[in-house]
């Protein structure tokens, strides 16, 4: 088996209007034929699917798209998508609320954020070649937009430890573990620049392993960051932007990214491959005479962290091996 995930999916502003006269599977570029060969596919998605709904007061930032471009993740094949970020509640809980139902109809699962704390915790499964895979994401952005028992929200947990919601969220982990085959989780967290991995990161997604997580995704930063091998088990500190209109810093270079391929062999994640991408023209496409800085860029963040990764050209991608 072999899973595909991808950072944040940001379909609004400039994305929302080119696809407004082009084809659902423009924002994917040729990395579609890429995402159609795993058997599971999940992104973070970085805005709201809504066709109004005020925005959110005080925030700079407002990311929707319409809802029918729902059909741009179905082009995809988006199997999960997280919900667990600091744009989902951009233009109010009542377009959060319409789109949990249409990603819904349209066959995609959500975890992250719900119409209240118990849903917004809960995980999304579903099976592939006889394995149960579970997802859980959580957020430590926007604290006020933490889901109450009746509001609805993220399920958003301060990264650090000795906090409550630390301590219920890896009794969470451990629980769906228990009935799942495979656990991802993802985390939408910290700064949004700077390549080095916060000290509480490190220490945070530790304990997500040791509670049972087979893979830790991160995201939120604009950049990649490097990769650590924990007990066997990856963790992406940050996967980077995959699909936006943003302005590009030409140093720290938020074009560029990953398609993350996860190897599953015997029910465990066997090797990690990491395929170069960069953000053209409002879409993703396959890196080409950028692939191999890129990947050496990440291979000295991960090296930093006592991960090594090893080039293959045949592939065009870095390939970590898990056991």
């Amino acid at each position: 088996m072999q899973i595909a995930l991808v950072g944040d999916v940001m379909l609004g502003r400039l994305v929302d209007e080119r696809l407004r006269h082009e084809l659902p599977a423009h924002p994917w570029g040729d990395v579609l034929p890429l995402l159609e060969q795993a058997d599971l596919r999940f992104a973070n998605l970085e805005c709201v699917l809504a066709d109004d709904g005020p925005p959110w007061p005080g925030k700079r930032f407002h990311f929707r798209s319409d809802r029918k471009n729902v059909a741009s993740l179905e082009a995809a094949g988006i199997d999960v998508v997280s919900l667990a970020n600091n744009h989902v509640l951009d233009h109010g809980a009542e377009a959060l609320r319409g789109m949990l139902p249409l990603l819904e109809e349209h066959g995609i699962l959500h975890t992250g954020a719900g119409a209240d704390a118990e849903s917004a915790r809960r995980p999304a499964v579903c099976t592939r070649a006889g394995t149960a895979v579970g997802f859980l994401a959580f957020t430590d952005n926007e604290p006020g937009w933490a889901a109450g028992p009746g509001s609805p929200g993220v399920h958003h947990v301060p990264v650090s430890l000795a906090d409550r919601r630390a301590r219920d969220l890896l009794q969470l982990v451990r629980r769906t573990r228990e009935r799942t085959g495979l656990l991802v989780v993802s985390a939408h967290w910290g700064p949004n620049w700077g390549t080095e991995v916060p000290r509480d990161h490190r220490m945070f997604a530790h304990a997500l392993v040791e509670a049972g997580a087979d893979v830790v995704f991160g995201h939120s930063a604009h950049v990649f960051r490097g990769i650590e091998v924990h007990r066997g088990r990856p963790v992406v500190y940050s996967a980077g932007d995959f699909v936006d209109d943003y302005a590009v810093r030409p140093v720290e270079r938020n074009d560029q990214s990953f398609v993350f391929l996860l190897d599953i062999r015997g029910g465990r994640a066997h090797r990690l491959r990491l395929r170069p991408t960069v953000i053209e023209d409002l879409r993703a496409r396959t890196a080409t005479v950028e692939a191999r800085p890129i990947a050496r860029r990440m291979e000295r963040l991960s090296a930093a962290l006592g991960t090594s990764c090893t080039w293959r050209d045949d592939e065009q991608c870095l390939a970590i091996p898990l056991g």
